[in-house]
């Protein structure tokens, strides 16, 4: 007798998209739209300092990410698929990056 391993298996079920390519989450605009403006938003937000902190004797700190991670936070604990989370990584991302550049966020 041949022992087989367990092999997992993907039932159509779990699927994000059908074998045609077809979404199976339905996610109207309106709530993907508020998403997007959700989370530029808290992207924006940043704690500058006006004179920089400095860590460790060499490591100057002008602003600390507040928005950004908190927003990640978010988006690990409501997004299901991993897909989705990848999205909003990189928006969150290169959105916190450019607002660092922009005299945006809470002056200390």
């Amino acid at each position: 007798m041949v022992s087989e391993r367990n092999k997992q298996r993907t039932y159509a079920r779990n699927r994000l998209f059908s074998r045609r390519g077809y979404e199976k989450q339905h996610e109207t605009d309106g709530q993907y739209l508020l998403k997007l403006v959700l989370y530029v938003l808290l992207a924006t937000v940043w704690i500058k300092f006006r004179t920089p902190i400095v860590l460790w004797s060499t490591i100057p700190l002008g602003a600390i990410p507040v928005g950004m991670v908190f927003g990640m936070l978010i988006v690990r604990r409501f997004e299901a698929y991993q897909f989705d989370r990848k999205l909003w990584y990189a928006i969150l991302i290169i959105v916190g990056i450019l607002c660092y550049f922009v005299p945006a966020g809470i002056a200390l």
